[in-house]
């Protein structure tokens, strides 16, 4: 009788046992979305750069898997950052450019735009973004709170995210002082208070499945650092343009009067900007830690990526430190150097540590990503194509007919990518520059250095008929 009960005692602490791991390994896996600002492809140690190290994001690398071939949304902020939130590249988003109103903030991104926040917010997940939106103002329909995220803490508006000791960060829909801070005085660094809020977020959320999107804004100009120990770390390690020879001498001391066109002095450039890199690497160690700590490392999906290409503005020099990674141009371009962007994507037990992929993905494929992941539907029409095979490694990815970017800035910009053959077409707007589309190889010519459209007329020709097909007219953002 006694061994009668000690066995059914057993198997029932087995079923128990069963239950709970059957209830753990369903849960819904939390996701972690980080956007570097302005980085450029080849800023990280772990993609090529040289000059430094870019340690806890190479390590997320050897612990993930790394795509070779995946595209920004755009080549500027906003409109990057749309695609990425809806799944539809800037030949649908309703934001295809930086258009900045006279208050603060930037037109707003339409109400009848579905997100990925709105997404999982339905599919039972805690929703919150920590840093630059610059989709909509306070208030709006584009607003971050109006879109989907439960919290938001940060920059609303992308001109107040040129400076990083701003009087003020927005806490969902109020103003939330930060100390010492006036425009003139610089005592509190805004990057810094935004990652705190984004270690809460986690904290606060670790018992429930949560979506963290952190759009940083390092390394964007202006060029600037706490005197700690992280710059401590570059200077003097590099040579530094005399101020008579950094093109923002001219600027103004930190003051009121730079928020309008001016970023700040920086009298050791290529230090700041390593170390503005480098401290991005140490909030991404920050968050994999508090992970660990909270024993949610194991479910939980952390991807990184960065918004466009490297830019050149407030004295950082791209050309020095290889940004690119000999893509031609930065940002503002739609060449490889201007959308092309390092990602890394790490989910315990699911995607092979250190494994890469040349897979060619772009930001509109990060919602139905995550749908399919969650088991989510998206019932609006997407130019997206979830990559989830290829991050579980299976051979069943389908690949894209095409991707597609507009620009209607700088004279209008178009790029289309069919397989290997790259398209550019410039000055699409101008009635004093030519506008010829471009045409290249990137199998045998990475760089975008040999135009073959000549020689090629057929590929033209689709290529045309593709960027007509792909776009839908915006009185808002027209080209």
């Amino acid at each position: 009788m006694k061994s009668t009960i000690v066995s059914l005692l057993t198997v029932f602490v087995m079923l128990l046992t069963s239950c709970s791991q059957q209830k753990e390994n369903s849960k819904q896996p939390n996701i972690i979305y980080i956007l570097a600002d302005d980085m450029g492809y080849g800023d990280l140690s772990c993609y090529g750069q040289k000059d430094f190290t870019t340690p806890n994001i190479d390590k997320l690398a050897s612990q993930g898997m790394k795509f070779t071939q995946h595209y920004s949304g755009s080549t500027v902020c906003a409109p990057s950052r749309c695609v990425l939130m809806t799944g539809q590249h800037t030949g649908h988003t309703s934001i295809r450019g930086n258009k900045e109103l006279k208050f603060e903030g930037q037109t707003p991104m339409t109400g009848s735009s579905v997100t990925i926040a709105e997404v999982l917010k339905d599919a039972g997940y805690a929703t919150g973004a920590f840093g630059k939106w610059g989709l909509g103002f306070i208030g709006s329909e584009g607003d971050a709170v109006n879109q989907g995220f439960d919290k938001f803490y940060g920059y609303n508006c992308q001109r107040m995210a040129h400076r990083y000791y701003p009087p003020y960060l927005w806490d969902n829909q109020e103003k939330d002082y930060l100390e010492g801070n006036d425009w003139t005085n610089t005592v509190t660094y805004a990057p810094d208070v935004v990652q705190e809020k984004t270690l809460e977020f986690i904290e606060d959320n670790k018992n429930q499945p949560f979506f963290a999107y952190v759009p940083l804004i390092q390394p964007h100009a202006e060029l600037i650092v706490p005197t700690d120990s992280i710059l401590d770390k570059f200077l003097g390690k590099f040579d530094e343009p005399s101020l008579a020879e950094n093109p923002q001498s001219k600027a103004s001391n930190y003051g009121a009067d730079i928020i309008k066109d001016r970023y700040c002095k920086v009298k050791n450039p290529k230090a700041v900007y390593a170390s503005m890199v480098y401290r991005i690497d140490v909030y991404v160690g920050q968050i994999m830690t508090k992970l660990e700590e909270l024993g949610i490392a194991d479910n939980t999906i952390v991807m990184f990526a960065s918004d466009n290409g490297p830019h050149a503005a407030g004295g950082a020099n791209p050309k020095y430190f290889n940004s690119a990674a000999g893509f031609k141009g930065m940002k503002r371009d739609l060449y490889e150097g201007g959308i092309r962007t390092a990602f890394i994507a790490k989910w315990p037990d699911k995607i092979k540590a250190g494994s890469t992929t040349d897979h060619v993905s772009a930001f509109w494929d990060f919602l139905p990503t995550c749908a399919e992941i969650v088991g989510a539907k998206v019932e609006n029409d997407i130019d997206g194509i979830s990559f989830l095979p290829t991050l579980l490694g299976k051979e069943n990815q389908k690949k894209h007919e095409y991707l597609y970017w507009e620009f209607n800035s700088k004279g209008g910009r178009k790029a289309l990518r069919m397989g290997d053959w790259k398209a550019v077409l410039y000055n699409i707007n101008s009635k004093k520059k030519e506008s010829k589309l471009e045409l290249y190889n990137l199998a045998v010519d990475k760089a975008e250095k040999n135009d073959v459209a000549d020689q090629y007329p057929e590929i033209i020709e689709k290529i045309k008929g593709l960027m007509k097909k792909a776009h839908t007219n915006n009185e808002t953002f027209p080209i």
